[in-house]
């Protein structure tokens, strides 16, 4: 398992945009963007079931997600490695906290009755 520095890590814990690549059915990369966080050793994001990013997530779990900062768009961390999916309550709660972090509104679920979200942990396997 490869690790972030401090630095690093930093840009996936402030309010940066990430850019998710993941491989669709025909080997070709999807690029999406995602709200990101960062646990400790592991790149967080969250997404619904049903989407294109999960459905190919759930056949291929290697994925690569960059982070650019907002400030300065020449800096940025590359992370390549493999995604678990994991549907909770907890999934909810995230993307509560990120709606928080990005948009001021800690109430994402409420907007969206029925969906059900997928938190989805990286762990690094390349930091570039």
């Amino acid at each position: 398992m490869a690790k972030l520095n401090e630095k690093q890590a930093q840009l996936f814990l402030d309010k940066n945009f990430g850019s998710l690549a993941t491989i669709r059915d025909d080997g070709t990369p999807h690029v999406t963007p995602v709200w990101v966080d960062y646990d400790g050793e592991r790149v967080v994001f969250n997404t619904a079931t049903g989407r294109a990013k999960w459905r190919h997530m759930r056949r291929d779990p290697r994925v690569t997600i960059e982070v650019t900062s907002r400030e300065d768009p020449y800096e940025y961390v590359t992370v390549t490695g493999t995604a678990e999916l994991e549907e909770s309550e907890e999934a909810n709660r995230h993307i509560d906290k990120l709606s928080e972090k990005y948009t001021g509104n800690a109430n994402f679920q409420s907007h969206r009755p029925g969906e059900r979200r997928v938190i989805v942990r990286i762990t690094p396997e390349r930091v570039s």
